[in-house]
């Protein structure tokens, strides 16, 4: 046998039980395998998937990488705040913490963390420790902080924690209750602040953050977007108070009052401030006071302690394509006064019940709430020219503003006696359901008796014990002045009521086709 036979004989006994090693080796895996699979009943396992690379979620990257760099640029700027405040059984503040705790139930819903903030046990053996805590921003760097009022309001000890968890003593600088901001300060230096943004400039849909400490968990931060601008006073304990809210869905719950609301820029455009919710827990409308009020009432504090805002004297409501046309108006813009209070700085200028404000200092006003919104940061002192539109005609006022009054008005609401039209009964303002209501002396008319369901009165909104003062402009003094008014609108027509309710004046318009 040659060489070369040999080799070929030798390869092929070679070949032949490496063949066979394999296909003993694949079938003792398969065996395992399918002896696996039927222990568990489950297929093998598939590999597992390759992660997506950056090219094809480059723009998610970039998205995370832009929040990261700004959430990292304003979170150290970002401080919680707690107080302690000592109260005793013979402080004379329970009515007004009754009354602070109401409000925020009002705002928040029964038993919310928000309506409980302060702890106050109710022992009258002894003076009870209460304990709260909320947000707040540094806005310079040698130690100013801006926060809510309702955050500090009768503290008597307030520290504040820093990112990097240094306490600090602090001290109010000054507090205004009715844009519901407060300035306190730490004794340090060179700390991280946020820039002033311009929050004129938002529109819905941008991308905002809110910082805080929801909760007890410090330093958190959501993300959501700009929903609605300029919202108004939800407040019907004072009406004074001013609007232009924020309105976001980025989550505000229970410790965020006083924290950081910021654009894409890391600049303050807002401070968080409350929500609204049945529950008292987020459920995405959250509220934050916008810089245009927050900068200037800040730095008023910061320079004199307080704040003094400049008052009109006028109850405004917003002009809407459901009411222009009563006026004589082609757009439905501007602010309808409905209530002008006697010898106010607005009734010496001349301003009546119907005028319709079109113009501020030459600039034009959308609505009520960016009417109450301006006025409110004007000083007393300060002369204001109006654009007014009366009966149709274009006319300017002067108006020199006054310090706001403190004082409120409290209202109740009783029903009378009268004649039902439009889904509505009305009844005389005598001189015991006068005092009964508290009514103020210039609000005449006819008070709500009773107000029938799915009417239109019901459909308008309004209420037993609200007081209608006018029917289509005409001023009614009686029961049976209002009835006869309303049942004189030509049928098929709307009607155009004046309501005094929750301390105010507004107009409403009556729909016929929805009377029943």
């Amino acid at each position: 046998m040659n060489r070369a036979r040999l080799k070929s004989i030798l390869t092929r006994r070679l070949v032949v039980p490496v063949i066979a090693a394999t296909a003993v080796v694949s079938f003792g895996a398969y065996e395992v395998s399918r002896t696996a699979s039927a222990a568990t009943g489950w297929p093998a396992p598939a590999p597992a998937a390759a992660p997506l690379d950056d090219s094809s979620i480059g723009a998610l990257a970039s998205l995370d990488q832009a929040m990261e760099t700004l959430t990292a640029r304003v979170r150290p700027a970002v401080v919680n705040v707690t107080v302690t405040a000592k109260v005793g059984p013979q402080d004379a503040d329970d009515d007004q913490q009754d009354q602070k705790q109401q409000q925020m139930q009002q705002f928040f819903g029964q038993g919310s963390p928000f309506g409980q903030f302060f702890n106050m046990p109710n022992q009258p053996q002894g003076p009870s420790i209460e304990h709260g805590e909320g947000s707040g921003v540094v806005i310079a760097p040698n130690g100013y902080i801006v926060t809510n009022n309702h955050v500090i309001q009768g503290a008597t000890d307030i520290r504040v924690t820093m990112t990097d968890r240094r306490i600090y003593p602090a001290k109010l600088v000054g507090a205004d209750p009715l844009t519901d901001l407060a300035v306190i300060k730490i004794d340090a230096s060179n700390l991280p602040s946020v820039p002033w943004g311009d929050s004129s400039k938002l529109q819905p849909g941008q991308t905002v953050l809110a910082f805080g400490n929801p909760y007890g968990l410090t330093f958190t931060v959501t993300r959501g977007i700009v929903s609605a601008l300029n919202r108004p006073n939800p407040s019907a304990s004072d009406r004074r108070k001013p609007g232009g809210f924020i309105q976001t869905d980025a989550a505000i719950n229970p410790g965020n009052s006083g924290g950081a609301l910021v654009n894409s820029h890391g600049e303050l455009i807002g401070i968080n401030t409350f929500l609204i919710s049945p529950s008292g827990t987020f459920s995405g409308m959250g509220f934050a006071i916008p810089t245009q009020i927050v900068q200037p009432t800040v730095e008023k504090l910061m320079k004199y302690g307080k704040v003094e805002h400049g008052f009109m004297g006028i109850s405004i409501s917003d002009v809407t394509p459901d009411n222009a046309k009563f006026f004589n108006l082609k757009n439905a813009s501007g602010a309808l006064v409905s209530d002008v209070t006697a010898d106010s700085p607005a009734a010496k200028a001349g301003l009546k019940t119907g005028d319709v404000i079109t113009t501020l200092d030459g600039k034009p006003v959308s609505d009520a709430g960016e009417l109450q919104m301006v006025t409110g940061q004007k000083q007393p002192g300060d002369t204001i020219q109006l654009g007014v539109i009366r009966d149709g005609k274009s006319m300017d006022v002067s108006v020199t503003l006054e310090s706001m009054n403190k004082a409120q008005t409290k209202e109740a609401a009783t029903p009378g006696q009268g004649k039902a039209k439009w889904g509505v009964s009305v009844g005389d303002i005598n001189p015991s359901v006068r005092q009964q209501l508290q009514l103020p002396s210039n609000v005449t008319g006819a008070v709500i008796q009773d107000v029938k369901s799915g009417s239109p009165a019901d459909n308008a909104g309004l209420q037993p014990g609200d007081v209608i003062q006018q029917v289509n402009r005409k001023p009614v003094h009686s029961a049976s002045e209002a009835a006869d008014a309303m049942s004189s609108v030509p049928v098929g027509e709307n009607a155009l009521i004046l309501v005094w309710s929750n301390g105010g004046s507004t107009y409403r318009v009556l729909h016929p086709a929805e009377a029943q």
